[in-house]
Order: structure tokens, then sequence, then C-alpha cells
């Protein structure tokens, strides 16, 4: 019984462990989709405002579906919205 009762606080402790490396990796994906998505939205609001001063009607609105683009990829959504813009613009 002692034998069980050490391989099973043993196979606890492990467990434990990659339960903390998950959680961490969990949290560390959602920290980096959020700060994408904030930065992304920044990106947003300026292009905005420079393409109105510049005379061009491309404006890129901030909805749940711009920035669930922007946090999931980063930069490269932000610029994938405009481009559809552009295309729908021409």
């Amino acid at each position: 019984m002692t034998d069980m009762m050490s391989y099973g606080v043993m196979a606890g402790i492990c467990g434990l462990v990659l339960m903390i490396g998950v959680l961490k990796s969990r949290a560390e994906f959602v920290l980096n989709f959020l700060v994408r998505m904030i930065l992304g939205a920044i990106c947003i609001v300026f292009l905005n405002n420079f393409f109105e001063t510049q005379g061009i009607a491309l404006a890129v609105g901030l909805n749940p579906v711009s920035l669930l683009t922007s946090g999931t990829l980063g930069f490269s959504g932000v610029a994938l919205l405009y481009g559809i813009l552009a295309c729908r613009f021409l």
C-alpha cells in the first residue's frame, strides 16, 4: 500500500506540474492576443485618420470582427482589412 500511495503522490505532482505549464501557456496566448488586438485597434484608428486627412475614402470600422482579425493575425490582419476595402474601393 505504501508503494501505491507513493506512486499516486508522484502522479499527482506530475499532473500538477503539467497543469501549471498548460495554464501558463494559455495565459501567455490570451495576453498575446489582447496585445495584438489593442495595437491593431490603435493602428486602425491612426490609419483611418491618416486616410481621411489625405482625402482617401478608406475607413475600417472598429467592430468585433475587425478586432478579432487584428487580434488573430496581428498587423497583417489590419493590412488584410484595408486590402479588402481597397479592392472594393476600386
